[in-house]
């Protein structure tokens, strides 16, 4: 960033969500300046309606329901809707948080009340509060930069600013799905993991982001529970297979019984190493 480069925090951070734009072109992720509204009405749901509000929680799992229905011919079971819809929010809101780490070594602050999504359409937006980066940044000179030590430090911030944003969330969605405590903070280890896995896959670089997340969930940084467990799985040709065990399981094998996900603790290595040679696995 040079001296003509942008001043806002929202500006900041948009240089990484426009990073990822052509190679995520089916989500939107839109930074909003401090005097910009989030969006509403349509198929907008605010995060802090779903954290704080049962009757938006339940309205935003009707699509969820809907599509449950459409796709499997009957419907799914509360636990398991609940469980599908936490993932669709929490897999985008999560690379609001990881993606300007992992690009340009920034952590946004943003609380439930500066975020919205509207999956009908692929967007979610977000008004952040500020941003933690490294010391010889360019962009800690703008208002609204809070410059930490090092690397940990670093670290330390994406974790709390993460765990600040999902924990209302989880509360919410939690009772639905029957969870608690470890259950849910183990879903949200799977979501950051498996999202910034996925995008550093897409940007050629898968082994970055896998060490990144090694040293970012450890295992022993609470809430969270678990850690991205990547291991490697030789194919049938000899060549490496990268896979991993997710903490928690989507239940998706409760609507469809023969199919499970290639990390879900219930799929042995056997069917990984199929899931993974098949020409449909990518």
């Amino acid at each position: 960033m040079d001296a003509a480069a942008p001043r806002t925090v929202a500006a900041v951070l948009a240089e990484s969500y426009d990073r990822v734009a052509e190679a995520l072109p089916w989500i939107t992720f839109l930074a909003l300046g401090p005097d910009e509204a989030l969006p509403e009405g349509g198929a907008w749901a605010g995060a802090a309606a779903l954290a704080r509000d049962p009757e938006a929680l339940d309205r935003y799992l009707a699509w969820d329901r809907e599509q449950v229905l459409r796709d499997h011919g009957r419907p799914g079971r509360p636990d398991v809707v609940a469980g599908f819809g936490l993932h669709r929010y929490a897999w985008p809101a999560c690379l609001l948080f990881t993606l300007p780490w992992f690009l340009h070594r920034r952590v946004p602050y943003l609380p439930v009340e500066r975020v919205a999504h509207d999956r009908e359409h692929g967007r979610i937006a977000a008004r952040p509060a500020g941003f933690a980066c490294l010391p010889g940044d360019p962009a800690a000179s703008v208002p609204g930069a809070r410059v930490v030590r090092d690397e940990e430090a670093l670290r330390a911030e994406l974790r709390a600013a993460v765990a600040e944003h999902l924990e209302p969330v989880l509360g919410a969605f939690g009772p639905v799905m029957r969870r608690r405590g470890r259950g849910l903070w183990g879903m949200a280890t799977d979501e950051i993991t498996e999202g910034l896995w996925y995008v550093g896959t897409l940007l050629d670089e898968e082994r970055r982001a896998m060490r990144e997340l090694e040293a970012l969930l450890p295992g022993t940084a609470k809430p969270y529970a678990g850690t991205p467990a990547f291991r490697e799985l030789t194919g049938p040709r000899g060549e490496s297979l990268t896979t991993r065990d997710r903490v928690s399981c989507c239940l998706f094998y409760t609507l469809n019984p023969g199919d499970t996900c290639v990390t879900c603790p219930r799929t042995c290595d056997e069917d990984r190493v199929a899931k993974l040679t098949t020409p449909a696995a990518g």
